[in-house]
């Protein structure tokens, strides 16, 4: 039987690592949530492993049912040497997911953990921001309880990323990384393709293209989603590294 101190133990300090005092905006969660959320760290990778794959196959890989096409959806739609640019939110919680099994088998990687910050934040809100702003056309074509998990489920990504600053520095190594890739993600999907057109995330609206070799991007649709992607582009930055800077301070007055 689970006794009450064992419930306690969840929530507690021990073991893990040490907060910092940091400024709220970048530490925002209650310690004994993050505390949770270190514990069950394993627990959590693999749940955004899960999704990792459930986010592949909304994008149109599709292994299963057999009855399908192996590709299909967006990612027919798009250029194959453009699709790793394609699953913004599968990759990002392929990002979390390595992060924290890496830090919970003991061997921690900055890259891993501010890509992952980064992904969380902008991928995490992005989502929930078009399905809101677009809500009548989502709901148009997707049922109430996916449209409401994939609501919730993406600001459960902005959760996780606030665990991150308990075991890394945000480096500005990686901190460059990270909005180098972002940036660029941003650039190919909203403002110079490459490759056929725009390759953000399909949106209610949009249409193929076959002439142009991509999705139409009615400009009512792309000018919110692209505002949307490089404020929270800019203001992952702004996060990250204001949490290295206050991480600094605190270790100059150790």
């Amino acid at each position: 039987m689970v006794s009450t101190a064992d419930v306690r133990s969840l929530f507690a300090d021990d073991g893990l690592p040490e907060p910092d005092e940091l400024p709220w905006y970048v530490a925002p969660l209650p310690r004994w949530l993050e505390n949770f959320g270190l514990r069950l760290a394993g627990v959590i990778a693999l749940v955004n492993l899960v999704g990792t794959a459930f986010g592949f196959w909304y994008y149109g890989f599709h292994p299963l049912p057999l009855s399908d096409p192996l590709i299909t959806g967006q990612f027919a739609g798009e250029p194959s040497i453009m699709w790793a640019f394609v699953p913004d939110s599968p990759v990002a919680t392929l990002f979390i997911a390595v992060a924290l099994g890496l830090w919970w088998l003991g061997r921690p990687s900055e890259y891993w953990n501010v890509m992952a910050f980064f992904g969380c934040w902008k991928l995490g809100l992005w989502t929930p921001f078009v399905l809101l702003a677009f809500a009548d056309g989502f709901l148009a074509g997707t049922a109430l309880p996916m449209y409401l998990f994939l609501f919730f489920s993406h600001l459960a990504m902005v959760v996780e990323a606030f665990l991150l600053h308990r075991f890394s520095d945000f480096p500005l190594r990686a901190v460059a990384v990270a909005v180098a890739w972002y940036g660029l993600n941003d650039v190919l999907d909203y403002f110079v393709p490459i490759v056929g057109t725009p390759h953000h995330t399909l949106l209610p609206g949009q249409g193929y293209d076959a002439v142009a070799g991509g999705f139409t991007h009615p400009p009512e649709i792309h000018t919110v989603a692209a505002a949307g992607a490089v404020t929270l582009t800019v203001t992952a930055t702004l996060l990250a590294l204001a949490t290295r800077r206050a991480k600094a301070r605190n270790d100059r007055r150790a």
